[in-house]
């Protein structure tokens, strides 16, 4: 068994401190509005589609029987994955602002 008292204890971070913290709220500001857009990108299209469905703009022949209604439809697929990747790239960028975030926080004493 290891022995407790030699083991170094983890210091317990001022949560606090880290949400006055200008960068930060810099940092959840840029995040939630990243967020919320994609978000609401998403839901938007996503709930066009059993409104418009039934709508005369996409019940016309595209190419040849496919209707705009399929072609919405494999659109979502694409958006999907765009929206996906988009947030992959975007993800790698959060997480160097939330380093550099710790990083201040630590540079300014903090555990």
């Amino acid at each position: 068994m290891a022995n407790v008292s030699s083991e170094k204890q983890a210091q317990p971070v001022d949560y606090h401190a880290i949400e006055a913290m200008e960068s930060f709220n810099s940092f959840v500001k840029k995040k939630n509005t990243f967020l919320f857009s994609m978000t609401a990108v998403f839901l938007i299209l996503y709930i066009l589609l059993p409104i418009l469905a039934f709508q005369t703009v996409l019940q016309q022949k595209i190419f040849g029987n496919i209707t705009g209604v399929w072609v919405y439809s494999a659109g979502l697929f694409v958006m999907t994955i765009v929206l996906c990747t988009v947030y992959v790239k975007k993800a790698a960028s959060f997480d160097k602002a939330a380093a550099a975030v710790l990083a201040e926080y630590h540079a300014k004493g903090g555990n």
